[in-house]
């Protein structure tokens, strides 16, 4: 028989499985810190019950977690354990609420990395010289990389992506975001050649003894399935590596090259908001603050005498 505390996270995965409508990645990560705090409780002789741990045993899990952990994830465990207990309290499994009371720990704020366009371009025409993949796959990649970058896709969103959501007569593509949310998110005249140069070869991506290939995903492996997020990644480091030798460049990269792009050509932050299904525009502002570095930077190169705290002196 499952202890209470057991219980009591089975219930909230299934509340964030079928009411909330997590996505599994989401779920995936709630229910590991529980079940961290459920290990580490038995282990302190605790009581498994969430009604029966307090505030004191709530910050010493935490504590437990420090050494191991930054401050990002941390603050992503207390998210966690607040999340659980308003749920508890809400359907009258516990009374109190000790998570109200943590406070996540300051975190430095770090601002997007970004490629220049030059590096851009490199990364993303990389499979045309990559003389020894399969070219229908090289044709693949080549589209996934337009998008990740053209798109300011996540590399979530890249996988899940399915041929009814791509409709080729407006270039734009229908895409579910954090969850399950959708947007309608437009692409540009280079990633509609290399999107249309992958379908006209995707057809021929299918398992070589079945025949048998996945009826919906956009985009597939050599073996006809549905490529995964690491996946992608993996393909992304390849290009990285043979464009700017960089072999562990990130699809997020592209996702804030997007962004910065978009920024520094004059688009407003709203739009890039929605175009990157951010929830909040704070998240998105984090862009000007690259682009007002790269503009002081450019400043200093076009007047570098602004710097010379002794200018030279008038005759």
């Amino acid at each position: 028989m499952q202890d209470p505390l057991a219980q009591q996270i089975a219930l909230f995965v299934r509340y964030l499985e079928t009411e909330r409508r997590s996505s599994p990645r989401t779920v995936d990560t709630y229910r590991r810190t529980l079940d961290q705090l459920r290990t580490w409780a038995a282990a302190e002789g605790m009581p498994l019950d969430a009604g029966k741990l307090s505030v004191v045993a709530l910050r010493g899990f935490l504590a437990s977690l420090f050494d191991t952990n930054a401050s990002s994830t941390l603050s992503k465990k207390i998210a966690t354990l607040r999340t659980f207990y308003r749920f508890l309290v809400r359907r009258k499994i516990t009374k109190q609420n000790p998570a109200a009371v943590l406070r996540s720990p300051k975190s430095k704020k770090t601002l997007p990395r970004f490629l220049t366009v030059d590096d851009a371009v490199r990364v993303v025409e990389a499979p045309s010289e990559d003389q020894g993949r399969d070219p229908r796959l090289a044709a693949r990649d080549r589209a996934m990389l337009e998008l990740l970058w053209g798109a300011g896709l996540r590399v979530s969103e890249l996988a899940g992506l399915t041929l009814a959501r791509v409709e080729r007569n407006r270039r734009t593509l229908r895409v579910l975001g954090k969850g399950r949310k959708e947007r309608v998110v437009p692409y540009g005249k280079p990633a509609e050649s290399a999107l249309e140069a992958y379908l006209a070869v995707r057809d021929e991506l299918r398992n070589p003894k079945t025949g048998e290939q996945h009826p919906e995903a956009l985009f597939l492996g050599i073996r006809g399935t549905r490529l995964s997020a690491r996946q992608v990644q993996n393909i992304v480091h390849r290009y990285g590596a043979l464009g700017m030798g960089r072999g562990d460049l990130h699809p997020h990269t592209l996702r804030h090259t997007c962004a910065t792009h978009l920024l520094d050509a004059g688009a407003d932050l709203r739009s890039i908001q929605e175009l990157l299904g951010h929830a909040s525009l704070s998240t998105t502002q984090r862009y000007t603050h690259v682009t007002v570095d790269r503009l002081m930077e450019v400043y200093d190169r076009a007047f570098p005498l602004a710097h010379d705290p002794h200018p030279h002196d008038e005759e």
